[in-house]
């Protein structure tokens, strides 16, 4: 087998390929052999038709085609690793010559992995300066706290409803004086301020109170996922029939026993902040890796193929149709309800798509150059701390990533190589000579 190499703009690579006469001839035969078992022509028993009376009944096309799906994906192969290269697409053939006695003749065209020119690697300055965590954090955590483990408590007949009540109410909506399908409601549970009804609904209850009979006017808005209502005006009459508060508790010792195992306020703050602490350097710590890469990246040659783009995205939304059937949703309901369209979730896609290739191309590089592929004891390691992360038996993990090791190791040299570019990086104060202060924990 013989294949020659034409490199076209983009990663793009055309590749030529010939196969032998003798092998296409043993490939037809083959092709004879497994054809024939499953044919009838009137004259002969079942899998005993001579093959020139089978290709003067079928067609030569009948064996060439059975023949051709032999020998395509080998020779491509071959050809592949004859030419060092890296598939990323799945390659466009077109068949040039295929005839009995002589070579057959195909081009392959396809995107490969583009060639990676690394800048700098070392000495890359990182201006990431720690998180703090203040006391202001700690209260704020404790409020939020406060606001969670709220008590909702029903309010007198003549308090009105503000931002933030609880509201029983029953409604139904109208246009033109109908009532339209999905419009109407009882004993629902609405928070003013939660924006779960259409703009101008929850904001014209406030005001109301326990017993009051109102008409809201709105609009649907003219993106809204039902085309029926989108941009309609409607009314909709709503009946009062409880309004709720919540009520927080004081912050003291009897709170942290309530809301946690511990006895005082002061020993709940303490492990508040211990916690915010763990955050704040783990944030330092991504920020980090994330600045150092993108520094790389930055500095790096690399031409991505619109093709390796399409493939990612591909690859994004799949995993965001898997997250969509955890919770019992299909892309098309999503679709639905959001009003949008797979072309503008596409389109979302992209941007994340070519940056997320790129650093992973500079980081492969960065690992291939530096020695940095992953070790079985690399692998073991990961497994045992996910393992431990998720309270698994290690053993049982192992068998259910047996499947997908290569993509876990990619990672892990992915991981190897943001860990020698911090290792090999300096630490600079951010410009203007002071320390950064922050406290963006969440």
């Amino acid at each position: 087998m013989g294949s020659k190499l034409e490199r076209i703009e983009k990663n793009e690579v055309a590749l030529e390929i010939e196969v032998p006469g003798d092998k296409v001839s043993e490939a037809l035969n083959k092709a004879y052999r497994r054809v024939v078992k499953d044919v009838s022509v009137p004259g002969f028993r079942k899998g005993r038709v001579p093959r020139p009376v089978l290709e003067s009944y079928f067609g030569k096309e009948i064996l060439y085609e059975e023949a051709l799906n032999e020998l395509l994906p080998v020779a491509y192969e071959e050809a592949v690793k004859e030419n060092d290269l890296t598939p990323v697409t799945e390659p466009q053939i077109d068949v040039v010559q295929m005839e009995e006695g002589k070579p057959l003749v195909f081009k392959a065209r396809v995107v490969v992995k583009p060639e990676v020119v690394l800048g700098q690697v070392e000495g890359i300055e990182v201006t990431t300066s720690p998180i703090t965590v203040t006391e202001e954090d700690v209260d704020k955590r404790l409020e939020a706290m406060r606001e969670r483990y709220a008590r909702l408590v029903k309010v007198q007949d003549d308090v009105t409803a503000q931002e933030g009540d609880v509201l029983r109410i029953d409604f139904e909506g109208f246009i033109d004086g109908e009532p339209f399908p999905g419009g109407k409601g009882e004993d629902y549970s609405l928070e003013l301020g939660s924006r779960t009804f259409i703009p101008g609904f929850e904001e014209q209850l406030v005001g109301t109170k326990t017993g009051e009979e109102k008409e809201i006017k709105v609009q649907f808005p003219e993106d809204y996922h039902s085309q029926d209502l989108a941009g309609k005006e409607a009314m909709f009459k709503v009946n009062v029939h409880e309004i709720k508060r919540r009520e927080l508790s004081p912050l003291n010792d009897e709170f942290a026993q309530e809301v946690s195992e511990f006895e005082t306020l002061e020993e709940l703050r303490e492990e508040i902040r211990k916690n915010l602490t763990k955050m704040a350097e783990e944030r330092t710590k991504q920020l980090r890796r994330d600045e150092v890469v993108a520094k790389a990246v930055e500095s790096a040659e690399v031409d991505i193929h619109p093709a390796m783009i399409e493939e990612q995205i591909d690859s994004m939304l799949e995993s965001f149709q898997q997250r969509l059937a955890q919770q019992g949703l299909t892309l098309e309901d999503y679709t639905n309800v959001t009003g949008t369209s797979l072309e503008t979730i596409r389109e979302d896609y992209a941007q994340e798509a070519e940056k997320t290739l790129r650093a992973n191309l500079v980081l492969e590089k960065v690992a291939r150059e530096k020695g940095l592929e992953p070790t079985e004891e690399d692998f073991q390691q990961h497994l045992q701390r996910v393992a431990g992360d998720f309270g698994m038996d290690a053993d049982q993990l192992r068998e259910r990533v047996a499947a997908s090791r290569g993509r876990i190791e990619y990672g892990i040299m992915l991981d190897k190589a943001v860990d020698y570019l911090l290792e090999n990086a300096v630490t600079v104060q951010p410009s203007g000579g002071e320390e950064e202060s922050r406290t963006d924990t969440e």
